[in-house]
């Protein structure tokens, strides 16, 4: 499970003591990664886990979807690490980059895998257990609101808007993690806010990541603040 979340101060939102130090390291912890090193590979993990957690569960709207994500981006980096750049600065443009793949993927497999479950019968009634399950009734309706919202914009938006107003990814880094031009990023970031705005409450932009989200484990689950 992953930790609960607290609300980030503006002082919280600059680099800390930690990342700076992470920073210094990119480029030797690239070729330590490149090369196999697992402890370096521990490092990128502590590091990025929880930025790939985020996008994974705003990207899916499902915290154990969003688990996925981490494992299967994780997995895949290492099967990748070979292909990482010697010269560069962090790596998580590629890792988002990664994760926005997987859950793409996912998202498919979820499709079908609902597609084939409509097809057998009805399961039997069960038990209304409301008591127990009110307390994550209006959490849920939230998901589904920004859900909707996502639905109304095209895939390269959904994920731009994923990167760029949650994870926080300039447009160079968005630019690199989905392997497109900077001029792409732009127009099709622009074009998404602009279909966002036209839906108006509750379908506008998306809040960023600094923002809460409501929780859906123990009240809800959202996604947990990255950073030390």
């Amino acid at each position: 499970m992953w930790p609960e979340p607290a609300r980030l101060s503006p002082g919280q939102l600059e680099p800390q003591g930690d990342e700076r130090t992470v920073k210094c390291m990119e480029p030797d912890l690239r070729a330590r990664v490149r090369a196999g090193d697992s402890d370096a590979f521990g490092v990128l993990f502590d590091e990025y886990a929880r930025a790939v957690y985020n996008l994974g569960f705003r990207l899916t709207a499902n915290w154990s979807a969003a688990e996925e994500v981490v494992s299967l981006t994780f997995l895949e980096a290492w099967r990748k690490r070979g292909r990482i750049e010697p010269g560069g600065e962090s790596l998580r443009p590629w890792l988002l980059g990664i994760a926005v793949n997987v859950s793409r993927n996912l998202a498919r497999a979820s499709r079908r895998h609902q597609a084939a479950m409509s097809r057998l019968p009805p399961p039997p009634v069960v038990p209304d257990f409301a008591d127990e399950l009110a307390g994550r009734l209006d959490d849920t309706a939230q998901l589904r609101e920004v859900a909707k919202a996502l639905a109304a914009l095209r895939g390269g938006e959904r994920q731009l808007i994923a990167l760029c107003v949650w994870s926080g990814l300039d447009y160079a880094s968005a630019a690199e993690a989905l392997g497109v031009p900077v001029g792409t990023v732009r127009s099709r970031l622009s074009r998404a806010r602009r279909k966002l705005r036209k839906l108006g409450p509750p379908g506008g932009e998306p809040a960023d990541g600094r923002e809460q989200v409501p929780d859906d484990r123990e009240n809800a689950a959202r996604p947990t603040p990255e950073g030390p």
